[in-house]
């Protein structure tokens, strides 16, 4: 007797089926592929970063234009680009004129087609090339440090981590190198404060949106400061440097993964009455690597899943949400009766208002015997 021809496509149909879970499970898989040591990271990665120079739309030197690209792996030798012009973000770029462009890497080169113009990176530089194959630009790599990359704690201020154990913390976890992991709370509650920290996010080359490089800096645990892998993106209510889902930072500040960065935050807690009723906003100011992304704002109510609002502080937390987001050179200086630090605010203000520019790696280069 023969199969039915039910019988003979069963097979065939039970794969149809099963095909798109493994896949999915895949894609789970690999979104779970990280990385936290730049000197063992993918073939990729070091094409990733920022890259500024120059562009001519026509072969004369009076047509020459200041441009920039910001370039974020994808993973499997797929990028994303965003070009601008006049500069990077918060270095005289120009916010509304931007172009988002996808490539791909054969071997040492990644190419980014485009409408007028190509671009071909090697990881150093990148060449730009009109629609006719003239030569038409050159951006060379560089690295972007924030000016307050290691500030040291003013008078009063009081040290809360420097790489040693802390009592400031509640159950620190810290790397053998001197880190400290998110996943932490502050012992004790602050009420008016200004805050220094700096983070590392991990690089995640397959995760896409919350699950790269997940923290945040949960201010009384009631307000999030949030913390994660927005290189390259528009910087949304729930990207890096937002008031999470309150407020869009200003300016997307964020660097590349695995480039230490900063926020330097000055908070003033919400006041209430003595019957409880709340009678002035919480309000904030964040530099984001000493760039201004959040100026003098009120937090209308609490944010995400924090805690509800109240006249007593709470502590302050690191939060875990599942990657491995460390810190580093925290420290905190309280604040008298709400008063805006005006003298530490001034003279955050008079450091560059850009990042410090430079070629060369911002971490230690590991050399193998043999390289």
């Amino acid at each position: 007797m023969q199969p039915s021809y039910l019988g003979r496509l069963l097979p065939f149909l039970l794969f149809a089926v099963m095909v798109p879970g493994l896949a999915a499970d895949d894609d789970r898989a690999r979104a779970q592929i990280v990385y936290t040591d730049p000197n063992n990271v993918d073939e990729d990665f070091h094409f990733q970063g920022e890259y500024r120079g120059w562009q001519r739309s026509q072969p004369s030197h009076r047509s020459s234009r200041s441009v920039a690209l910001q370039v974020i792996s994808r993973g499997e030798g797929n990028f994303e680009a965003v070009k601008y012009y006049d500069g990077l973000p918060g270095a005289g770029w120009q916010q509304e004129a931007k172009y988002i462009l996808s490539g791909s890497r054969q071997a040492d080169i990644v190419t980014f087609p485009g409408e007028q113009y190509d671009i071909v990176i090697d990881g150093e530089r990148a060449l730009i090339f009109a629609a006719d194959g003239r030569p038409a630009g050159e951006m060379q790599k560089v690295y972007r440090v924030s000016p307050t990359m290691g500030a040291e704690p003013p008078p009063g201020a009081i040290v809360m981590f420097d790489g040693s154990p802390t009592d400031k913390f509640r159950n620190p976890k810290i790397t053998d190198d001197g880190l400290l992991m998110a996943g932490t709370e502050t012992t004790e509650a602050y009420a008016d404060f200004l805050l220094h920290g700096e983070f590392r996010l991990p690089y995640k080359p397959f995760a896409r949106g919350q699950a790269r490089g997940n923290s945040g800096f949960y201010l009384q645990r009631r307000y999030e400061i949030q913390v994660l892998d927005s290189f390259g993106l528009e910087g949304k209510i729930n990207e890096c440097g937002a008031l999470y889902k309150t407020r869009t930072p200003d300016v997307n500040m964020c660097l590349p993964p695995l480039q230490w960065q900063t926020y330097d935050i000055d908070f003033t807690a919400a006041r209430f009455d003595d019957a409880g009723n709340k009678v002035a906003d919480a309000r904030l100011t964040v530099w984001h690597n000493g760039v201004v992304i959040h100026n003098d704002i009120a937090i209308p109510n609490k944010t995400g899943a924090g805690r509800p609002e109240g006249p007593d502080p709470i502590p302050t937390l690191l939060q875990d949400h599942g990657n491995p987001v460390v810190y580093r050179n925290i420290w905190l200086l309280p604040k008298d009766g709400g008063a805006p630090a005006r003298r530490w605010v001034r003279s955050l203000q008079q450091i560059p208002p850009v990042p410090i520019f430079t070629r060369t790696p911002p971490w230690p280069v590991t050399v193998h015997v043999g390289d």
